[in-house]
């Protein structure tokens, strides 16, 4: 991955995976010798009130802090208990599960979330003809019709808090920003007023620049920033080669803005 990236022309690459440090100091190897800078970094899956899945982003985090190291598996524990009703969700309505792919991902130490379990059941032969006449073929086809919020396998979950997301990443010595806010939340209004509070609780940037951001909500997270004194950070995001969505470096533009990273950018 992250030759790939270097490949693609990154200067400044995190590995932010979701509740885990375990990629990062082997990312750090990678890079020696490589024209890229890796920013050590942590993605914590938050709830923030009846909102069940926000992502806050870790950088500069010290990723061999003990006292984080605890937090994640706490996190990681409650996202265990999470994927288990999930699948029992989707063996109710009548999907058939590839236990063993799961079983080999646990017994590696790999959490299992989400993309595994769609995973584990388009990869199930029982399910081939019924996933064919739903369309829902492909991994991210069964994920967005089962177990996203509001669909009949999500489960939400139950921590931790923003608030906590934060104080964690803080406490290890890093900065926190808040991810893909338009990704999460549809309207203006309730982006903007989720800044203000999540500033309140000590965040230190947004994710301004993304992917699925128009020109419209870029430039609207950036003037916040800019008028709260935030940083303003930008992401493709990168879920694999194969991924529908997320399957490319640098795929996002700042139109023209200049993000403002503060200590990330080294």
């Amino acid at each position: 991955m992250v030759i790939a990236a270097a490949e693609a022309g990154v200067e400044l690459f995190a590995l932010s995976d979701h509740d885990t440090v375990d990629g990062v100091q082997e990312a750090l190897d990678a890079a020696a010798g490589l024209p890229l800078r890796i920013v050590p970094a942590v993605e914590i899956s938050a709830i923030d009130g009846d909102q069940g899945d926000l992502h806050i982003l870790g950088y500069l985090i010290e990723h061999h802090d003990a006292t984080l190291l605890a937090c994640l598996r706490r996190y990681r524990s409650q996202r265990e208990s999470r994927a288990a009703a999930m699948a029992e969700a989707i063996r109710e309505l009548g999907f058939e599960i590839d236990t063993e792919r799961l079983a080999a991902r646990a017994s590696e130490g790999k959490s299992v979330g989400r993309p595994h379990l769609a995973q584990a059941v388009v990869g199930h032969p029982a399910n081939a003809e019924r996933l064919e006449e739903e369309g829902r073929t492909d991994t991210s086809a069964f994920l967005e019709g089962y177990l996203i919020e509001g669909r009949p396998a999500f489960v939400p979950r139950r921590g931790p808090s923003v608030a906590e997301s934060v104080a964690a990443i803080h406490d290890a010595g890093g900065v926190a920003v808040w991810a893909h806010p338009f990704w999460d939340l549809a309207e203006p209004p309730a982006v903007l007023a989720t800044i203000d509070r999540f500033r309140a609780h000590g965040i230190d940037g947004v994710e301004c620049f993304y992917a699925t951001h128009t020109r419209e909500q870029a430039e609207l997270l950036a003037d916040r920033c800019a008028e709260l004194g935030l940083l303003s950070t930008g992401s493709a995001d990168f879920h694999g080669p194969d991924h529908a969505h997320f399957f490319r470096f640098r795929a996002f533009s700042t139109f023209g803005r200049e993000a403002v990273l503060g200590p990330i950018a080294g």
